[in-house]
């Protein structure tokens, strides 16, 4: 629909479009009003669900893909509007209020079954995934500090603070390499990969803090405890405001969130390596090593997430000039749909192992597990 638009135009025409992130935390309020007015409260309280993985893949594919990239001039200029800032600044609040009113709907209505109350926690948990996760990421890479403890504060909301330390010093550092607990291997299922993502990033970020803190971490300025006791501070703050339902609903909604933060990263590098070089580094990250999707719907609502191939190559590059590039390794969908072809193996590897296997034609070596023995000890659960 837009492919043929002049790039300046949808460049223009994309700062209005980012605001679409505020439609999504819309999204649980819309469901539980088409539930009162219907009477099938159960069905909308998915709402989340079906809009997120049903109508947007659909919306994506009639849409299209976004034609523009900034030029050199329009990245330097657009790198200094505060607009853009502003914008995921200002999730911070709506997160709040989000869960804030994800908690009471749960904790106060009797409109639910059972069913109906799994779909409200998945449907604001999907929700936290675009708000505090996908805005989270945004933030925790800027210098201000002002936005990389919005980014925490956000993170925290979902009970993943220890993300914020993780990410930025270690799957950047690591990304596609066996070091790397975010990096899926050739081969390796989405529920393989889970278990050991949620494990050894954890661990990993009090890793990174204790070395940070010269081995003494146990100490007011390690930013884990922090993070991690302003979202204790959460569920107790639920819990009083909303009895036992409403710590169900936030560790329910925290849960869905970091899944399907660890389930992007699953589809975000999946069989890609960096080439270990005759020193025994590992070749410069560029945008070769990570997945690369340009529907335009999607990046709008996760403020290009999906460009991702660039921001891992330029990490500190604001959302609204990150760029396309055709070289990359393409996605076939929108992460919508990837997230749910994930969920599937079997069908999973019949897409992507293809992909995998082209980009790596003459280089075939590059997708045995022997890649992945360092120290001794194979990172591989296949």
């Amino acid at each position: 629909m837009f492919t043929k638009m002049n790039p300046n135009v949808m460049i223009s025409l994309k700062k209005a479009l980012y605001l679409l992130v505020f439609g999504f935390a819309y999204v649980p309020y819309a469901g539980y009003q088409y539930g009162h007015e219907t009477g099938y409260y159960d069905f909308f309280a998915w709402w989340g669900i079906i809009v997120f993985f049903v109508f947007l893949p659909i919306i994506d594919h009639l849409v299209g893909k976004d034609p523009a990239n900034p030029s050199d001039a329009q990245v330097e200029k657009m790198s200094q509007q505060k607009w853009y800032a502003l914008l995921t600044l200002a999730v911070v609040p709506i997160q709040a209020i989000t869960l804030i009113y994800g908690a009471y709907i749960f904790s106060t209505t009797e409109n639910f079954s059972l069913i109906g109350q799994i779909g409200w926690i998945l449907s604001c948990g999907i929700v936290s995934a675009i708000l505090a996760i996908n805005v989270g990421h945004e933030l925790i890479h800027k210098n201000s500090r002002l936005e990389t403890w919005a980014g925490g504060l956000l993170y925290a909301s979902v009970c993943y603070g220890g993300f914020k330390v993780e990410h930025v010093r270690g799957h950047h550092v690591q990304v596609s390499t066996p070091a790397d607990a975010s990096s899926a291997r050739y081969g390796q299922s989405l529920y393989k990969f889970l278990p050991h993502a949620y494990w050894h990033n954890f661990l990993n970020a009090w890793k990174l803090e204790s070395k940070r803190l010269k081995g003494k971490p146990l100490q007011v300025r390690n930013e884990l405890i922090w993070l991690y006791g302003i979202s204790f501070s959460i569920l107790i703050a639920f819990s009083v405001a909303f009895g036992w339902k409403g710590a169900v609903f936030f560790l329910g909604v925290s849960w869905m969130s970091f899944t399907v933060l660890e389930i992007i990263n699953y589809v975000e590098h999946y069989g890609l390596h960096r080439r270990k070089l005759e020193n025994g580094k590992y070749e410069r990250t560029t945008a070769a090593h990570s997945w690369n999707s340009n529907y335009l719907v999607t990046n709008m609502g996760l403020f290009h997430l999906q460009r991702h191939s660039d921001h891992h190559a330029f990490p500190k590059r604001r959302y609204q000039v990150l760029r396309h590039f055709d070289e990359s390794p393409q996605l076939p969908t929108g992460y919508a749909g990837m997230l749910l072809l994930a969920l599937v193996p079997p069908l999973w590897f019949k897409v992507m192992n293809p992909r995998v296997e082209a980009y790596y034609q003459g280089e075939e070596w590059q997708l045995s597990n022997d890649q992945f023995i360092e120290a001794g000890k194979t990172h591989v659960a296949i």
